[in-house]
């Protein structure tokens, strides 16, 4: 439902989705909703079936009781409107896309960009990647540098590759946050980011991976979860009937968005084990989370423990199989050589520890001055 709009205007009963200008004393300038013809309105009808709403031009109108105001227009509601979320802000998603955004511009301006035929993403060098910390196999294996299984995160190979990601990230991923909370979008996010570099360092062990779309999909796996978990809730309220109004919206884009990235990635330089693997982890840590949502005590407890399980599967068994089995190239361990021998021209330039921050004046001191 994050992922795509259309205009509204659909015949009576049928659910379409379109951008509402909100009035200047309303905290935003627009919002996402839903649009539900006349013949399934949220609000009740009174003893002479008439609608509550006034009909005609657009208006608020006060649902009796401890329901907020919503807007109604020719007969139509506008669920967004009463639609709650857990906070007005989704914090996190813009601070981790900015970080990732600063991160790439420090890369670029460490070592420049490198010629398309060596990163068509339009970023830095790939060995770049690996000193900023990029999951790189030999390393995490047999330097036991397990914080790479993290920090790929943050890093993105080129500016094409952070776009496609951060757009994301900021649309569904700012979306999801505001309803499930700061906290509980964090742990799924960095659950899935793990799970997603996981399966990267056991499918392609010969190459380095850098990215949050195996993040961004555990955030997708994680609302496939909540929906199937509250698909049964109750609807005897105005706040419920939305709940299910815009989750139904969502069920349609989460499955839209999951088929489009998993049919991309099988395009070259694309990890498509990354993006599985957060998808797995975040389906597997969401049934955890909205479980609490089922109704059913004996159904809210079978999913919990399955969720359980299937967390403790995925980690236990794919970290066992990493350090196992997985045989990384021995070349990684050291960046530079490794592309040197597998890119013709292919110059190391770009080492942290050779680059020269005094010229930027915030690095020097007043000695210097």
């Amino acid at each position: 439902a994050a992922a795509s709009v259309a205009d509204g205007g659909g015949e009576e009963g049928e659910p379409t989705t379109e951008y509402c200008r909100r009035d200047d004393d309303w905290d935003e300038e627009s919002v996402r909703v839903t649009k539900l013809g006349s013949g399934s309105h949220l609000f009740g009808r009174g003893s002479d079936g008439e609608s509550k709403e006034t009909k005609g031009d657009t208006k608020k109108a006060l649902v009796e009781g401890d329901e907020k105001s919503v807007l109604s227009q020719q007969g139509s509601v506008y669920v967004m409107d009463v639609y709650e979320f857990r906070q007005n802000r989704a914090y996190l998603s813009y601070l981790v896309s900015m970080a990732q955004t600063l991160i790439l511009l420090a890369m670029s301006v460490q070592c420049g960009l490198a010629p398309l035929n060596i990163n068509p993403m339009c970023g830095p060098y790939p060995d770049a990647l690996s000193y900023w910390g990029a999951a790189n196999s030999a390393l995490i294996i047999d330097e036991d540098e397990r914080w790479r299984l993290l920090t790929p995160v943050l890093l993105h190979a080129g500016i094409f590759h952070l776009m496609g990601n951060v757009s994301v990230q900021l649309d569904a991923g700012a979306f999801f946050e505001r309803e499930w909370g700061s906290i509980i979008w964090l742990l799924v996010y960095v659950c899935s980011a793990i799970g997603g570099s996981i399966l990267s360092t056991i499918v392609f062990p010969d190459m380095i991976s850098v990215g949050s779309s195996g993040a961004v999909m555990g955030l997708f796996g994680a609302k496939l979860s909540e929906l199937f978990c509250r698909a049964c809730e109750s609807r005897s309220t105005l706040q419920g009937r939305a709940g299910h109004a815009v989750r139904r919206q969502q069920c349609v884009g989460t499955f839209c968005a999951v088929g489009l990235v998993m049919g991309f990635s099988f395009v070259p330089y694309v990890d498509w084990a990354a993006h599985l693997g957060g998808l797995l982890a975040g389906m597997s840590v969401g049934l955890i989370i909205f479980s609490c949502y089922v109704q059913t005590i004996i159904f809210k407890l079978l999913w919990f423990v399955t969720g359980v399980i299937f967390v403790v599967m995925y980690y236990t068994e794919s970290v066992g199989y990493m350090y196992s089995v997985v045989t990384p190239n021995d070349m990684l361990k050291d960046v530079c050589e490794y592309y040197k021998s597998a890119l013709d021209g292919f110059e190391c330039s770009c080492q942290k520890d050779d680059f020269d921050w005094s010229k930027f004046n915030i690095f020097r001191s007043y000695d210097d001055a």
